[in-house]
């Protein structure tokens, strides 16, 4: 059954208050982005709405974990990132304060609105900054259970959270680690590597792609930082093609990251990254129509493998 993963990031802030009074949530005018009025209902006291005022945000947050809380920050991630960078960055990062960073509908998740909403760097401009574990959910599962971790963990986390309605991808047994990777498929032709949500439209390819005969490894990456390389350099020694997918960049998001790893390692293997090509903008269009347009819908994914393959 389908759960929208910001209900199962919230369900999960309900249990985790039960037991851990110190926990509380800050919005900039974002209650139904964040979709916490469950929690808020309950817990009416540990809910700050600062209004649109997202550096306040991040100040306050600041100052309630040298008290001994542990503030939770939910917004847009365009917002977050864009207009408190430099406090997420001083007093978030460097101060390695307790503080945990949600970014709400990254990626093309507000379409029609432009891209003065679309957060396409958001990976990129967090990764520079120092001092923050980074990691992007794809399943309502898998979003429990790293909000769970994030929390408990002591020090500064970014959670880039979707707005998705998705089934569970990673079976009743997925337990999440920090730094790893998770195959999903595996195959011996090419490594197909997804961001978050993305992997849903990764899998909806594969099947197809089983099809014409190509068996592919297929990876998702919930852990950007920290990230051991040891799943991702065993899969591309096997396969020694890649391809990454992501609502980001290409700049600074997956595809630079897995780019690093080969080059670092000095593997002998081929990569394409599928995203938004370095250096532009996305246009104001439903999500839909970006994902076709940009190659990261099912229909694009098989065409890309195969010309990729066939090249």
């Amino acid at each position: 059954m389908k759960e929208e993963i910001r209900d199962s990031f919230v369900k999960e802030l309900q249990e985790i208050k039960k037991s851990n009074d110190q926990l509380i949530v800050l919005v900039s005018d974002s209650t139904s982005t964040c979709r916490i009025n469950p929690f808020l209902l309950e817990n009416p006291d540990s809910v700050v709405n600062v209004g649109i005022a997202e550096q306040n945000m991040i100040g306050i947050a600041a100052g309630l974990s040298l008290g001994g809380f542990i503030p939770v920050t939910a917004n847009a991630a365009c917002f977050l990132l864009g207009r408190s960078n430099e406090q997420v960055k001083v007093d978030i990062c460097y101060a390695q304060t307790n503080v945990k960073l949600v970014g709400l509908n990254p990626g093309f998740a507000y379409g029609s609105l432009g891209p003065t909403h679309h957060s396409l760097d958001d990976i990129s401009t967090i990764l520079a900054f120092g001092g923050i574990d980074i990691f992007v959910p794809s399943d309502p599962e898998e979003t429990r259970q790293i909000t769970k971790y994030a929390i408990n963990k002591d020090g500064p986390v970014y959670i880039r959270l979707d707005s998705f309605s998705a089934e569970n991808i990673h079976g009743d047994s997925y337990s999440f680690q920090p730094g790893k990777s998770v195959v999903l498929r595996e195959g011996a032709d090419i490594t197909l590597i997804a961001l978050g949500t993305m992997i849903h439209e990764v899998l909806a390819a594969e099947e197809e792609l089983k099809k014409t005969g190509i068996q592919a490894d297929i990876l998702s990456v919930p852990s950007i930082r920290p990230l051991d390389p040891e799943v991702i350099i065993r899969s591309l020694k096997k396969t020694g093609s890649v391809i990454t997918l992501e609502e980001h960049s290409t700049h600074g998001g997956l595809g630079s990251i897995v780019g690093d790893i080969i080059l670092e390692n000095q593997l002998t293997c081929g990569i394409k990254k599928i995203g938004v090509p370095a250096g532009e903008f996305a246009e104001a269009s439903p999500r839909s129509d970006l994902k076709e347009y940009y190659n990261l819908h099912k229909e694009g994914i098989i065409k890309s493998t195969l010309d990729f393959l066939n090249r």
